[in-house]
């Protein structure tokens, strides 16, 4: 008896092209294993025999396989419509069993993976006559109303493991083998692919040119399902080498296309992964399925590129993920996580006014670098900068309604200061969300006045499918580098801009001189030097900024700077982890006033408050807040709804009325650029 082998069963409806894809795999597979192949329809008795078929299959094949033993099972003589002759399926590495009914209730606990193939029904049955020619056709609907009745009990689709729309263009297989890789269950045999898979080649080309981003953006993935526009919209007004100029360097754009491209969703407690084709499900953390794909040094950067991103995911980190990180679990009516795995990117270098174009060595990348090449030079010539940002709305101006009303804020201001009163909490960051229906709004004319009017260092346009998320947040959360260095840039204290100026330097030097605002920060600061402590190397985690005062286009803001060493061989997922979410979005200490927030605030923050930005396939990180924020999200009814979180940090002596106005400060910038109003 050989060891258990790993089984696979590749099952879906008739013509789907289960049988391809096995026979694909298997010889993919093959390059590094042994592999046994099985096929059901060798064992069905007869084209009513699909149930009968699925009990001598688990029973005969399934069973023996599964213990590592040889598999003695009768085959059925199609043309004689009898019991045909014995056969023997031996066990291997890995056996892949195919055909409707391989991954049935009865087997399921046997299997290691389960690959479910769909395929729109009309091209099914094209397939399967196609194959099977005028012996299938008189059969066809008898067999597929025996496919009807075993899936109107088994829940065999919704236990897939992988599932594949299966575009019969030969991508399958590929799409199949990648996806099962993210299988706990499987990666342990399948090595020596991730090895391979690990062994990445980082092309670059350096182009001298001044492209208008947004231009190019549009050019470049304005069709792509999935986009990430890491957007430093405050570029041109940092010039030189600050720190400011420093965090707005690097603009970054990217979309999940070409031979590496895949797209992630998590949604409390699973992880779903698409890789072309196919979408693998997988229970578990999400902080430690980042862990299993970042942190480890995978390329080396480009000579010459300065650039800390090369290659990898982008996104966002949406708030409730905080049920891993001692917070409660709250349900979001967005995936809790979206990420893109970006095989090849622009990255605008704002200081050196060049484009880098990145891609990891595949037959696809020369034919992109071409048309990167060309949609740079496009974008970089005076006709291309765009004039007039295209209308926001062609309709009414939305009108918003907020979570709680101007009394109801205020209540809770009072009950946040009774938590504090009572030891529960030093500072509560209390938020509420302005909701309306997105009705005729255009999120990208939206998004590209946004950052005219309000631009940041941490600007950024997602899309994700339907979902989309437009952000001039000025906030950074954390970055790590590749060699470990961390920062943190919290921001507590907020004043509104004034048109005059002697008004605008009051409200600055108001800011700069508010014990009160001062206190906020200063805990956030002693909170996040706690965060990075648990994996920094001891002694150094510092202060080199404290309360200094930055000012943007509609706010001045109080921001500090702790910085930090990770310690040699520390999880970069896990350090992370350690000071998510944002401690400037929950108050301190974090986890009593998280439990403190989740009673006082009427629903899930959901992308709110959580974190914007990229792994990087060099381990590094860097990641903004999600203020001053704009979501687009499907909603039930098959509209889709627009929301705007904002919120701000109560202590012991705030007063109601300023803590009020201060959130309708924040939300101004976004507001105003719609032309709405702040409800009530």
């Amino acid at each position: 008896m050989t060891p258990a082998p790993v089984i696979i069963a590749v099952d879906g409806r008739s013509g789907a092209g289960k049988t391809t894809l096995a026979v694909e795999l298997a010889a993919r597979l093959r390059q590094h294993h042994k592999v046994s192949l099985f096929h059901l329809e060798d064992i069905y008795p007869g084209w009513n025999g699909l149930m009968p078929g699925i009990e001598r299959y688990v029973g005969t094949v399934l069973k023996p396989l599964s213990s590592g033993e040889a598999a003695e099972w009768t085959s059925w003589d199609w043309e004689k419509h009898y019991d045909g002759g014995l056969n023997v399926t031996l066990p291997a590495e890995i056996v892949i069993v195919e055909g409707v009914g391989a991954a049935a209730d009865a087997a399921r606990p046997m299997l290691d993976a389960v690959v479910w193939v769909e395929s729109p029904g009309d091209d099914r049955r094209r397939r399967a006559l196609t194959r099977d020619g005028s012996t299938y056709e008189p059969y066809w609907d008898s067999w597929a109303a025996q496919e009807d009745e075993w899936l109107s009990t088994d829940e065999v689709v919704g236990a897939a493991d992988v599932r594949v729309q299966n575009l019969a263009d030969g991508s399958a297989p590929d799409d199949v083998l990648q996806a099962l890789m993210y299988m706990p269950s499987v990666a342990a045999v399948l090595s020596p692919e991730l090895s391979a898979r690990r062994g990445l080649q980082l092309r670059s080309e350096r182009l001298e040119a001044t492209p208008d981003a947004a231009r190019l953006f549009e050019s470049l993935y304005g069709q792509s399902a999935n986009a990430v526009w890491l957007d430093s919209s405050n570029a041109s007004a940092v010039a030189g080498r600050s720190q400011a100029a420093a965090r707005s360097r690097f603009s970054i754009l990217a979309d999940d296309g070409g031979t590496f491209g895949q797209s992630v969703l998590h949604r409390s407690g699973t992880t779903h992964v698409t890789a072309g084709s196919a979408t693998v499900s997988t229970s578990g953390p999400f902080f430690r399925w980042l862990d299993s794909v970042w942190g480890r040094r995978a390329v080396r950067a480009p000579r010459g590129y300065d650039g800390p991103f090369t290659l990898g995911w982008l996104g966002y980190l949406g708030y409730e993920l905080k049920r891993e990180t001692g917070g409660n679990d709250v349900a979001a009516d967005t995936p809790d996580a979206a990420l893109l795995f970006a095989g090849r990117a622009v990255v605008l270098d704002h200081r050196e006014q060049a484009v880098w174009l990145l891609a990891l060595e595949a037959p696809d990348a020369e034919e992109w670098f071409r048309e990167a090449r060309t949609a740079v030079e496009a974008a970089a010539t005076p006709a291309a900068a765009v004039a007039d940002v295209p209308s926001v709305l062609s309709g009414t101006v939305p009108e918003f309604v907020s979570r709680d009303s101007a009394t109801d804020y205020k209540r809770k201001i009072e009950d946040s200061q009774h938590e504090i009163s009572e030891g529960n909490s030093y500072e509560i960051c209390l938020t509420t969300t302005l909701e309306a229906p997105a009705r005729d709004l255009d999120p990208w004319a939206s998004y590209l006045s946004l950052r005219r009017r309000n631009p940041a260092p941490f600007a950024s346009y997602l899309r994700f499918g339907e979902l989309v998320v437009a952000s001039t947040s000025p906030e950074r959360f954390l970055r790590i580098l590749s060699d470990g260095g961390m920062r943190a840039e919290p921001i507590k204290g907020t004043r509104r801009r004034s048109s005059d100026a002697s008004e605008d330097a009051a409200l600055r030097h108001d800011l700069e001189t508010s014990l009160k605002d001062r206190a906020e920060n200063i805990m956030i600061v002693d909170l996040l030097r706690n965060d990075l402590s648990h994996f920094a190397i001891p002694g150094s985690v510092t202060v080199s900024r404290l309360c200094a005062i930055e000012s943007y286009a509609t706010v001045h803001q109080m921001v500090s700077t702790i910085d930090a060493h990770l310690r040699p061989g520390a999880p970069r997922a896990e350090a992370l982890a350690a000071a998510f979410p944002a401690g400037s979005m929950t108050g301190a200490p974090k986890i009593s006033s998280m439990d403190i927030l989740d009673q006082l605030e009427s629903g899930p923050r959901g992308i709110y408050s959580g974190a914007i930005g990229y792994f990087s396939l060099n381990a590094a990180t860097d990641l903004a807040v999600v203020i001053r924020t704009l979501v687009v999200n499907p909603d039930s009814a098959g509209g889709r709804t627009l929301s705007l979180g904002v919120g701000g940090a109560i202590t012991s002596d705030s007063a109601a009325d300023d803590e009020y106005e201060e959130i309708r400060t924040k939300a101004f910038g976004v507001l105003s650029t719609l032309g709405a109003e702040f409800p009530g």
